[in-house]
């Protein structure tokens, strides 16, 4: 066998590369979004990055309206897509709540509901999805020419990542820049990831694992060669109340980072400051104390204010979880959560 990384012959669930990403570590960077997670945070602002198999999207506002179209209608082998309310051409307000397991329904407008024929000729009738039929097979996908429909998430190799990503070195050599690998979890797909990092570090690129921290030490262990950043969220010190909103424990998170850090790597923490669940003076105390016990492998703490950017997301797919929709954390107060961290002397940085 060759011993060229790339030739390892590992797959993965990716649902995203993104190029000139200035968020995700030092530089301008492209960072591949992997699918899969652990945890279920209501806040996530990707929600499809969630489940770990390719799944289906619906986005009614792209959809041109059956009287145009309507090439998914027959082509679903569950009869999962049947036609759905008509909305104004103009209609841009989200679709009403639907039955359980369906897709959400579009608002009618009043006078389509009242059987105006003028209003009904200038609109457009949309599909239904019934979630529960649909086993996210994508060949409505496939026909559909306006992207309404598509599938989250696709098969690839190492050497197609590597491929792709390579065709932004030049960002990379002028920045100071590289690869990151986020999710999802991308420690969730051990092998994929462990191979993809190695790959990039062959090719003499700066790599950044974002990552939550859940998962096995071995794991953990065997990407640590080929990452030269750790960018590690902290969510909630409280294992109880962390279990309870994302569906974990904290105990391995919190044990990862500390032996990431007793090895030497640099660590770049990431806390997502959400209302009332980890914004209150105790909370953040109590991870200040944490992150400042980790010692000199902590390079910055990132803050990462809450907003409700992903909701719309969750319109698109099946789900069946909790969704948090708050009010963003205002200037003020993500200047005191600032202030608060810095008493640990930590080098505080608002994302």
């Amino acid at each position: 066998m060759s011993s060229d990384p790339r030739d390892a012959g590992a797959t993965g669930i990716v649902y995203d590369i993104q190029g000139f990403s200035v968020q995700d570590g030092p530089g301008i960077r492209t960072t591949v979004f992997l699918k899969g997670c652990p945890l279920s945070c209501p806040w996530c602002h990707s929600p499809e990055s969630q489940r770990f198999d390719i799944q289906l999207s619906w986005q009614w506002r792209k959809c041109i309206g059956m009287e145009q179209c309507g090439l998914c209608l027959d082509v679903c082998p569950h009869d999962a897509i049947s036609p759905g309310e008509t909305v104004a051409s103009t209609d841009s307000a989200a679709p009403t709540a639907a039955e359980p397991g369906h897709a959400p329904a579009a608002q009618v407008p009043a006078a389509t509901a009242a059987g105006s024929t003028r209003e009904a000729e200038s609109g457009r009738r949309l599909i239904r999805v019934d979630w529960d039929r649909c086993d996210d097979c994508g060949l409505c996908a496939e026909r559909c020419p306006a992207g309404a429909l598509s599938m989250w998430g696709k098969s690839y190799t190492v050497s197609e990542v590597v491929s792709r990503v390579l065709r932004d070195r030049p960002f990379f050599e002028r920045s100071g820049g590289g690869v990151t690998v986020s999710g999802g979890e991308p420690l969730a797909q051990p092998a994929f990831t462990s191979a993809l990092l190695a790959a990039l570090k062959a090719e003499g690129i700066h790599t950044a694992l974002d990552t939550t921290g859940f998962a096995r030490w071995t794991v953990v262990e065997s990407v640590l060669p080929h990452v030269d950043l750790f960018l590690l969220d902290l969510k909630h010190m409280d294992s109880r109340a962390h279990k309870t909103v994302v569906g974990v424990p904290n105990e391995p998170i919190l044990e990862n980072a500390r032996k990431i850090a007793a090895t030497g790597a640099k660590i770049q923490i990431r806390i997502p400051v959400v209302p009332r669940f980890n914004d209150s003076g105790d909370d953040l105390h109590a991870v200040g104390r944490f992150v400042a016990e980790l010692g000199e492998a902590v390079t910055i703490v990132q803050l990462l204010p809450y907003h409700a950017m992903g909701v719309p997301k969750w319109e698109r797919i099946r789900h069946g979880g909790a969704i948090l929709e708050a009010t963003a954390p205002s200037e003020k107060r993500i200047g005191e959560v600032k202030a608060i961290l810095e008493e640990y002397d930590l080098t505080v940085q608002v994302h």
